[in-house]
């Protein structure tokens, strides 16, 4: 959330804005961080294709983490905003989605893999977890 938007007339008020707007930031530099590592990694698939392979496909893994959590944050930003009813949110349409891929650890152990990449899968997956948890939560309430 941008650093003026932090009313709010939706449930939970001005402290849910503001903890929904901690995360939307963290999110955001984490996803800042995965790009620049996915703009500069090479891989040299011809030496170790099984290793590009697996790289691919951990790429792929993060930024569908991110693309979920930003999608879910973005949702709860719009039902902060008036934009979406509360019953909408809980809506399957509007779901934290992608659970088997990106709770799945993957090639956070790979050490072949670099560092900066595990390092992105591990703090990603856990943000994905956090999110899980409370759009579990907001799906209850």
């Amino acid at each position: 959330m941008a650093n003026g938007a932090r009313q709010s007339s939706g449930p939970g008020g001005l402290a849910a804005t503001t903890f929904f707007s901690k995360t939307y930031d963290e999110a955001n530099a984490l996803l800042i961080e995965a790009r620049a590592y996915i703009a500069t990694a090479r891989t040299k698939p011809r030496e170790r294709p099984a290793m590009a392979l697996l790289h691919s496909v951990e790429t792929m893994r993060l930024t569908a983490r991110l693309g979920q959590i930003m999608a879910w944050l973005f949702v709860q930003r719009a039902m902060h905003a008036g934009e979406l009813t509360l019953e909408e949110v809980r809506g399957a349409a509007h779901r934290l989605a992608g659970h088997e891929v990106c709770l799945d650890a993957g090639g956070e152990d790979a050490v072949f893999l670099a560092p900066s990449l595990r390092d992105l899968l591990a703090r990603s997956r856990k943000l994905y977890r956090r999110v899980s948890r409370l759009d579990e939560m907001i799906a209850r309430d």
